[in-house]
């Protein structure tokens, strides 16, 4: 999967791409790895933007693969630097998206392994089920925990979201070390191809 590119960026539901491709939702909070795991996942440095200051994706950034499907990165969320009015605005264009379906997939929840879920991982998790989106959680950032602090982060995960199930709906991941990179990879490939 070497062919990835960047399409469009929207703020706008009447914005979103034409057509009937299927799109893989990339969500989760602010600064938990979504941009780095694009780039890692496509072996690019820069095909999304990552910064180390959250809240960088301000939109919705569409990447069509080897034109098939897209993949959707989603704007993150529970950050408070920025505004009220545009932390609503973004938060009524993803509602307002993923309940829509448009040609929704699936979504891959990302979940920084070095905190326990918080109440808007819970949230999110609940808005994905109610939604009916089939989800995979990507357990990032796993490159900087220890291995006993790795299978309490694992532990704590398992228990706010029982119906995981390690290397089907769980997938440890670190762009800084590659882990979990031939998992995406491969289940994308299955699925799409």
């Amino acid at each position: 999967m070497k062919n990835a590119i960047y399409i469009k960026s929207i703020n706008n539901m009447k914005d979103l791409p034409e057509g009937e491709l299927p799109e893989v939702v990339l969500c989760g909070r602010s600064n938990v790895g979504k941009s780095s795991f694009i780039n890692t996942i496509f072996n690019r440095k820069n095909l999304a933007k990552t910064s180390s200051a959250p809240g960088k994706t301000k939109s919705m950034n569409f990447y069509l693969v080897e034109d098939k499907f897209y993949l959707v990165d989603l704007p993150g969320f529970g950050y408070a630097k920025v505004s009220k009015t545009e932390r609503e605005a973004w938060q009524k264009l993803i509602s307002t998206y993923m309940a829509k379906g448009h040609n929704i997939h699936s979504a891959y929840h990302f979940v920084d392994s070095r905190h326990p879920p918080t109440n808007l991982d819970l949230l999110l998790n609940q808005f994905l089920k109610e939604n009916g989106i089939p989800f995979t959680i990507i357990l990032s950032k796993v490159d900087k925990l220890k291995q006993s602090e790795f299978t309490k982060s694992k532990k704590e995960l398992l228990k706010s979201f029982p119906e995981l199930v390690d290397g089907e709906n769980l997938i440890p991941f670190s762009a800084v070390k590659g882990t979990g990179k031939k998992e995406v990879i491969s289940r994308l490939r299955s699925t799409f191809f």
